[in-house]
């Protein structure tokens, strides 16, 4: 494997952000809804946000072992 580029670090970081905003939205719409269809969806939707967030996040501690140190 190797190391990512600054480009690709870039992304990987920007997208933590996304998945990090998209599971508080979706936090903050299951405790607002009253119906719960809707609401075990959004619940649904939380966890799958924080999987991905934990992808990420583990692609970024795989990317520290192997970098380059300067």
């Amino acid at each position: 494997m190797q190391a990512m580029t600054n480009k690709e670090l870039e992304y990987v970081i920007d997208s933590m952000s996304n998945e990090d905003l998209l599971m508080k939205t979706c936090a903050a719409a299951a405790a607002v809804s009253t119906h719960p269809a809707v609401k075990s969806c959004c619940e649904a939707m939380v966890h799958t946000h924080q999987a991905n967030y934990n992808t990420l996040l583990q692609s970024l501690q795989q990317h520290q072992t192997i970098a380059p140190m300067n």
